[in-house]
């Protein structure tokens, strides 16, 4: 299945349920990756924090 098939597919439902219906997806293809894979899904799909002052706090 191509990028723009799932587009399609997504663009159908309401977001709240397309994030649901990519989660479930997602919770199946997650224990398929390694863990560097996870971490790069993860990074791209909120973007780098940065300097995000927030973000930082979470280390304290």
């Amino acid at each position: 299945m191509s990028t723009k098939s799932l587009q399609q597919i997504v663009d159908k439902l309401e977001p709240k349920e397309a994030l649901k219906e990519m989660a479930a997806v997602i919770k199946k293809l997650f224990p398929l990756l390694e863990e560097q894979a996870r971490l790069d899904f993860v990074v791209n799909l909120i973007g780098d924090a940065g300097s995000d002052k927030v973000s930082s706090l979470v280390h304290l």
